[in-house]
C-alpha cells in the first residue's frame, strides 16, 4: 500500500514538473483553438457529499489561449479519485453538477464552468500519459457531454453572447481589438467544434449507443429544433454579422472552422456525397456511373512534362524575348490567317509578354528544385523505350500501354449539333431534335452516331432541368411538386433570402486572409482572436507572432474554401438551380478573380510554407516535455515537405473555380468581346492561363488535374500560338482529362459565336433561376392558379359585407357600373 502511495505521489510529480517546464518554454506560444490550462474546480455540487482538492498540473500560459489564469490551479476529485478512475455514473453525476452551475447570473462564474467543461472536451491531458489516451478521453468525454446535455446549454449561451450589445460595443470603442475581447466567444466555440468533429468522426468500435447519440445529433444540427433556425445559419449570420463591422471581435477563424464542420456533419463528406449520387441516379432511373471519381484520382500520379527533342530544337531556334517584341510587325503579317482572336491579343494594349516556351519562364528556386529532384525519382517515365532484345518477348512479357483514365462522355446536346450539322451538309435541312431519324446521310455519319450513342451520358442536372420545363409548362395538371424534407434542403431554404450576403462576407473574409492581398484601411480586421494585448518586443515574441499570424490566414483560406466547395456539390446534386443561384452570386461578387488573385504568387512556396511548430500543436504540447525555442529553430522550421493545409486549400480552390467556369463560355472568355455581361472579369480577360501554368510545377495529380481542367476550357480562346508554344501543356491535358468525343477544345474552331450569345445564355439561365425559386419557395396567398368557385349558387349566396349607406346610393351605382357601360356579347363569348 505504502509502494503503491509512493508511486502515484511521483507519479504526480513528474507530471506537475513536466507541466511547469511547458508553461516556462511557452510563454509566448499559440493555440486558441486546442490548448487549454487547468482552472479552479471548487464545485460544491449538492451531490457530492466527500470532496477533495489537490493539485492537478500548472497552467499552460499560452498567449492566445481563451483560458489564462493563475500559475497553480485545482481539479476536483470525486470520491479522491481521478477523472479517469470515476464509473460513468460518477461522471454524469459530475457534468450535472457543472451543468447546474452554468445557470447563473455572474458571468465570471459561467466563465469558469465553462472552462471546466473545455478541458473534459480536451480529453483531460493533466491525467493522462500518451497523446492516444487524450484523444481517446477527448472523443468519450465528448459523447458523455452530449448525451447529458451540454450542447444545448452551450447553444444558449452562444446566443447570449452573441446578443451581448455591451460587447459589442466595447470592441467598436477600442482602437485596437485584441485576443482578451473575445474570450468567452472562444471558449463556447471551442467546445462546439470539439464536440461537432469528435462526435462526426465514424469508428467501426463505436457502441449502439454512439451510433444512435451520433444520429440524433446530425438530426439536431440539420433541422429546426424549437422553432429556431438550423445551427448552421446561426454560424452564418454570425460571419455576416462580423463582415459589416457591428460586432469585430468575434473570432472568426472558429466561427468558420465550426461552420465548415457543421456542413460537413449535417450533409455529408465527399465520400458520402458519391454515395447519395449513385443512389440518386438509381432512383432517377439512369444508368450507372462508369467510373468512381474519387478512386481515379487516387490511382493518377503527377506529371513530369517531359522535354522532348523537337521542343528543345524549337526553344533553341526561338529568338529570345527582347527580339519578338521588336519584331511585333512582322510577325503580324506573317501569321496572316490566325482567327480573330489571335489579332485581338496582337491588339490588346495590356497583353503582358508572354514567352513562347515553358523553358524560357523563370528559374526555379531552391526549395523547387529539392522537390523536384526529391519526387523525379519516384515520377519520372522513360523518355525513350529502350531498344529491343534480339530475344522473341513472350505474350506475358509485352508491356500493353495503359489506357486514358476516363471513360469519354456525350452529352444530348452534342448529338444533337452534330446530326445538325450533317443534315445541313448532306440533305439541307434538319429534324430538330431527332436523333433517331439517319435517312440520306451517309455511312460514316451512322457509325459516328452509334459510337456517340454508346458513350452518351445523362446527368442528374438535365433530368432535374427536364422536369422543372414540364413543370413550368404544365403547373395545374401536374399538381405540386413534392419536395423531400432533406438537410441539403432545409439549409438552402434558410439561406435563400440572405445568400448574397453570406457570398459575399465569405469572400470579404478569403480576401482578407489571401497572401497576396495587402492591407487597406477599408478591409476587415480578421486578426482580432490572433493578436495579443501587448505587442511583442523581443525578436523570438515577434517571430512567434508572425507565424501565428501566417496560419490563421492558412486556416481561414481551408475553411472557406472547403465550405464553399461543399455547398456548391451538395446543392448540384440537391438540384441543379441551387447549384446555379449560389454560382451566379459567387461570381457577381467577384469569386473568379479573386480565386485568379490567389493563385498570382510563387504556388510552391504556398505550399511549402512552414507556419506551424509541431511541438505546440494539439494533443503534442499537452503530454511532451516542450523544449526552449529559439530565433534559430523557428527560422529552421519543420521537416516536412508539405504543408497539407495549404495544398488542401489551393485543390479547393481550383475545383471551385472550375465548378464555376464549366460549360460557361460566357464565364470563360466573354470579356474578350467588351462588357457586355456585367460578370465581366473571368479567365481569359485576367490572363490566368500564366498564372495556372505556374501552378503545374507543384507535383501533385489532383492538383494538376484541375489546373489542367481550367487550361482545357479556354485553350480554344488563347489562339495558335499559344496552343503552338505549349505543346507540352496540351499533350498533359490529353493525358489526363476527360474527353468529350466532338469537343473541339484543343482547335478553336467554334470561337465564332457572338457575344450576344452568351449574353442571351446567361439571362435566360438567370430567368430559370428566378422562376425556380418562386415557384418553390414563393407561395403568395393570391396566386394565379388558385381555385375558383364557378358555381352560380355558392357565389350568389355568400355573404358580402356592404357599407351602411350602400343602399342610398344603389341605383346610381347600377347605373354607373352597369347599365351605362356597353357589353359585347361575341367579345365575351370569344374570349370564354
Amino acid at each position: 500500500m505504502a509502494t503503491a502511495t509512493a508511486t502515484a505521489a511521483a507519479k504526480g510529480s513528474r507530471r506537475r514538473l513536466r507541466a511547469g517546464k511547458r508553461s516556462e518554454a511557452s510563454g509566448g506560444s499559440r493555440r486558441a483553438l486546442w490548448i487549454a490550462p487547468l482552472w479552479n474546480l471548487n464545485m460544491e455540487t449538492q451531490m457530492c457529499t466527500q470532496q477533495s482538492c489537490q493539485n492537478c498540473i500548472a497552467t499552460l500560459k499560452t498567449r492566445n489561449s481563451p483560458l489564462t489564469g493563475g500559475a497553480l490551479k485545482k481539479i476536483s476529485r470525486l470520491k479522491g479519485k481521478e477523472w479517469l478512475e470515476l464509473e460513468e455514473d460518477a461522471q454524469k453525476t459530475y457534468v450535472m453538477g457543472l451543468l447546474d452551475r452554468l445557470e447563473v447570473v455572474s458571468r465570471e462564474r459561467r466563465l469558469k464552468v465553462a472552462r471546466a467543461v473545455l478541458y473534459l472536451a480536451q480529453g483531460t491531458f493533466g491525467e493522462c500519459d500518451s497523446e492516444v489516451d487524450v484523444l481517446h478521453w477527448s472523443r468519450y468525454n465528448c459523447f458523455l457531454l452530449y448525451q447529458m446535455g451540454t450542447f444545448s446549454a452551450f447553444l444558449e449561451l452562444l446566443h447570449m453572447e452573441i446578443d451581448n450589445s455591451q460587447a459589442c460595443s466595447s470592441a467598436l470603442r477600442k482602437p485596437a481589438i485584441s485576443i482578451a475581447d473575445s474570450t468567452e466567444l472562444r471558449v463556447l466555440l471551442s467546445v462546439l467544434y470539439l464536440m461537432v468533429e469528435n462526435i462526426r468522426l465514424e469508428r467501426e468500435t463505436d457502441s449502439c449507443g454512439w451510433r444512435t447519440a451520433r444520429e440524433t445529433f446530425r438530426t439536431e444540427l440539420s433541422f429546426s429544433m424549437h422553432n429556431e433556425e438550423p445551427f448552421a445559419l446561426l454560424l452564418f449570420s454570425m460571419v455576416t454579422k462580423f463582415c459589416s463591422g457591428l460586432a469585430p471581435h468575434f473570432p472568426i477563424k472558429k466561427v468558420l472552422l465550426l461552420l465548415w464542420k457543421v456542413v460537413m456533419f449535417t450533409l455529408g463528406g465527399f465520400e458520402h456525397l458519391q454515395a447519395l449520387k449513385i443512389q440518386k441516379r438509381a432512383e432517377l432511373g439512369l444508368p450507372p456511373l462508369a467510373e468512381d471519381s474519387i478512386q481515379v484520382v487516387k490511382s493518377m500520379r503527377a506529371a513530369s512534362p517531359p522535354s522532348y527533342t523537337l521542343d528543345l530544337g524549337e526553344s533553341q531556334l526561338a529568338p529570345p524575348p527582347s527580339k519578338l517584341r521588336g519584331r511585333r510587325g512582322s510577325r503580324r503579317q506573317l501569321l496572316t490567317k490566325q482567327d480573330s482572336l489571335d489579332i485581338y491579343n496582337e491588339r490588346d494594349l495590356f497583353k503582358t509578354e508572354e514567352p513562347t516556351t515553358e523553358e524560357e519562364e523563370e528559374p526555379a528556386g531552391d526549395g523547387e528544385r529539392a522537390l523536384d529532384g526529391e519526387l523525379d525519382l519516384l515520377e519520372q517515365d522513360p523518355l525513350v523505350p529502350p531498344p529491343p532484345s534480339q530475344a522473341p518477348l513472350s505474350a506475358e512479357q509485352v508491356a500493353f500501354p495503359k489506357g486514358l483514365p476516363w471513360a469519354p462522355k456525350v452529352r444530348q446536346k452534342d448529338i444533337e449539333h452534330f446530326l445538325e450539322l450533317s443534315r445541313n451538309k448532306f440533305i439541307g435541312f434538319t429534324l430538330g431534335q431527332d436523333t433517331d431519324t439517319l435517312v440520306g446521310l451517309p455511312r460514316p455519319i451512322h457509325e459516328s452516331v452509334k459510337t456517340l450513342k454508346q458513350h452518351k451520358y445523362i446527368s442528374i442536372a438535365d433530368v432535374q432541368i427536364k422536369n422543372e420545363e414540364e413543370l413550368e409548362k404544365c403547373p395545374m395538371s401536374l399538381g405540386e411538386e413534392v419536395v423531400p424534407e432533406t438537410p441539403c434542403e432545409i439549409l438552402y431554404q434558410g439561406m435563400l433570402y440572405s445568400l448574397p450576403q453570406y457570398m459575399i462576407a465569405l469572400l470579404k473574409i478569403l480576401l482578407a486572409a489571401a497572401p497576396t492581398s495587402k492591407a487597406k484601411t477599408d478591409s476587415i480586421n480578421i486578426l482580432a482572436d490572433v493578436l495579443p494585448e501587448e505587442m511583442p518586443i523581443t525578436v523570438l515574441q515577434s517571430m512567434k507572432l508572425g507565424i501565428d499570424v501566417n496560419r490563421h490566414k492558412e486556416i481561414i483560406v481551408k475553411s472557406i474554401s472547403a465550405l464553399l466547395l461543399l455547398l456548391l456539390k451538395h446543392f448540384k446534386l440537391n438540384h441543379i438551380y441551387q447549384f446555379e443561384y449560389v454560382s451566379q452570386h459567387l461570381v457577381f461578387a467577384n469569386c473568379i478573380p479573386l480565386i485568379l488573385k490567389f493563385f498570382n504568387q510563387n504556388i510552391l512556396s504556398y505550399i511549402t510554407a512552414k507556419n506551424s511548430i509541431s511541438v505546440l500543436d494539439y494533443p503534442c504540447c499537452t503530454i511532451q516535455d516542450l523544449p526552449e525555442l529559439t530565433t534559430e529553430s523557428l527560422e529552421a522550421g519543420e521537416n516536412n515537405q508539405f504543408c497539407w493545409r495549404n495544398l488542401f486549400s489551393c485543390i479547393n480552390l481550383l475545383r471551385l473555380l472550375n465548378k464555376l467556369t464549366k460549360w460557361k463560355h460566357s464565364r470563360t472568355m466573354e470579356a474578350k468581346y467588351g462588357p457586355f455581361l456585367r460578370a465581366a472579369l473571368m479567365l481569359v480577360v485576367f490572363k490566368s492561363a500564366p498564372i495556372l501554368k505556374r501552378a503545374l510545377k507543384v507535383k501533385q495529380a489532383m492538383l494538376q488535374l484541375y489546373v489542367l481542367k481550367l487550361l482545357k476550357i479556354q485553350t480554344k480562346y488563347l489562339g495558335r500560338q499559344w496552343r503552338k508554344s505549349n505543346m507540352k501543356t496540351m499533350s498533359a491535358i490529353y493525358q489526363k482529362v476527360r474527353h468529350r468525343m466532338n469537343d473541339d477544345w484543343a482547335y478553336g474552331n467554334d470561337i465564332d459565336a457572338r457575344p450576344w450569345d452568351f449574353q442571351a445564355e446567361e439571362c435566360t439561365l438567370r430567368a430559370n433561376i428566378e422562376a425556380f425559386n418562386s415557384r418553390r419557395y414563393d407561395r403568395p396567398q393570391d396566386s394565379e392558379f388558385s381555385p375558383v368557385d364557378n358555381c352560380l349558387q355558392s357565389v350568389l349566396g355568400q355573404r358580402l359585407d356592404l357599407p351602411e349607406d350602400f343602399h342610398y346610393s344603389y341605383e346610381i351605382w347600377l347605373e354607373r357600373e352597369v347599365f351605362s357601360q356597353p357589353i359585347c356579347w361575341e367579345e365575351l363569348l370569344q374570349n370564354h
